[in-house]
């Protein structure tokens, strides 16, 4: 949940080392985090970027999970009515929520993010300036309601995206070339020379 809020707008990688800086300061459970003092969360939270934003989205989003009982509470609320509640958390929109329903919950519902956007878009499955909501219901009827399923193909979709489909994409290596529209249709790509 922690990663969730603080992957907005940065790289894992920047993630990865807040987290590090913020596991140095205690337990990363939500009471803790939640009575920490801002500017000391913010100092740990420093590499994630946009370390005050982070800091009040953090604190708001541990709160109200102490104030829901905790995560076992939260296991027993049903997946539409938890990501609901959690759209309703300062800072908590539908890419967030949803990451934090599929990976921290385990519940089917299938992460719409830049990465998934640009891939399916260029594939030419997808415009890519969908509404969130239409494009994840797309996602969710396309495929069957496995919680496991959605999280491995949001993780190869994110990895391919990484890798491969960049914003400047290495087109000539794609295994997905031979179905790709933009691939075939020759997009500017640091591999082809163009």
């Amino acid at each position: 949940m922690v990663g969730a809020v603080l992957t907005q707008n940065t790289s894992w990688t920047n993630v990865e080392r807040a987290l590090q800086r913020l596991k140095g300061l205690g337990p990363l459970e939500a009471a803790y985090v939640a009575t920490l003092p801002a500017a000391v969360l913010a100092d740990a939270l420093r590499p994630a970027g946009y370390f005050n934003v982070k800091t009040a989205r953090l604190q708001a989003l541990c709160r109200w999970v102490v104030e829901q009982g905790g995560m076992e509470a939260l296991h027993g609320m049903e997946t539409s009515s938890l990501r609901a509640a959690l759209l309703s958390v300062h800072g908590v929109g539908p890419e967030t929520a949803d990451d934090i329903v599929l990976y921290a919950f385990g519940r089917s519902v299938f992460v719409i993010d830049a990465y998934t956007r640009r891939l399916f878009a260029r594939l030419g499955l997808v415009r890519g300036d969908e509404d969130y909501e239409d494009l994840r219901a797309r996602f969710e009827q396309a495929l069957p309601q496995d919680p496991l399923l959605y999280n491995e193909y949001h993780a190869l979709i994110v990895e391919h995206a990484k890798t491969t489909c960049r914003a400047r994409p290495l087109c000539a290596g794609c295994v997905l070339r031979p179905q790709c529209a933009a691939g075939l249709s020759g997009i500017p790509s640091d591999s082809d020379g163009r």
